[in-house]
């Protein structure tokens, strides 16, 4: 996912390709879905990311889905109608992500698919304090089983009602760059 505006960014670019470690964060999130377990690669771009767009069309290994801008949720609708399904979901503003934490997510859902009648949705969370104690903004929590939790961009989507959680103490997984402060952390955890 890679079609949003990073407002919260206040970069002279668009949020995917912000550069963290003198690389776009889109290039570090293909190259890590790439090197995975992962099979084809798509971005789900959108009109306010016409660079974006350009820079996943100039790519080999990338294909692009269009989506009409309208946020996140309606981006990420229209982005699965053009996938298969159960679709691996991964927000373009996740630096750190590295192959072996894809194939961890990839793995837990297969752990969870084999005694399904059907593959269930998958969300990745980190706990709300590994993002806390590493300095990361929090944007988004809920509360599960005591403990505070926060999605982590990653998903597996499936054409199910069946729903479960992979909980993750992965610091790449906690890391959205959503702010100058979030880029400082993921430069400095690079």
């Amino acid at each position: 996912m890679c079609g949003g505006r990073g407002t919260r960014l206040d970069a002279d670019c668009e949020k995917p390709l912000f550069p963290v470690g003198g690389e776009p964060m889109v290039a570090r999130v293909v190259d890590a879905l790439a090197a995975s377990g992962v099979g084809t690669v798509h971005a789900a771009v959108s009109p306010h990311a016409p660079e974006t767009r350009r820079f996943a069309e100039a790519r080999d290994d990338l294909a692009t889905v269009e989506t009409p801008g309208e946020g996140y949720v309606a981006d990420l609708g229209v982005a699965l109608d053009a996938v298969e399904t159960p679709a691996l979901t991964v927000a373009a503003d996740l630096p750190l992500l590295a192959a072996d934490a894809v194939d961890a997510v990839l793995a837990a859902h297969d752990a969870r698919t084999a005694d399904a009648r059907e593959p269930p949705s998958l969300t990745v969370c980190v706990p709300a304090a590994l993002k806390r104690a590493l300095g990361a903004s929090t944007d988004a929590t809920f509360e599960r089983d005591g403990r505070e939790l926060a999605p982590a961009g990653v998903n597996v989507v499936a054409d199910t009602d069946t729903e479960t959680m992979y909980e993750t103490y992965d610091a790449r997984f906690a890391v959205n760059v959503n702010r100058p402060s979030d880029a400082d952390l993921a430069e400095a955890l690079l």
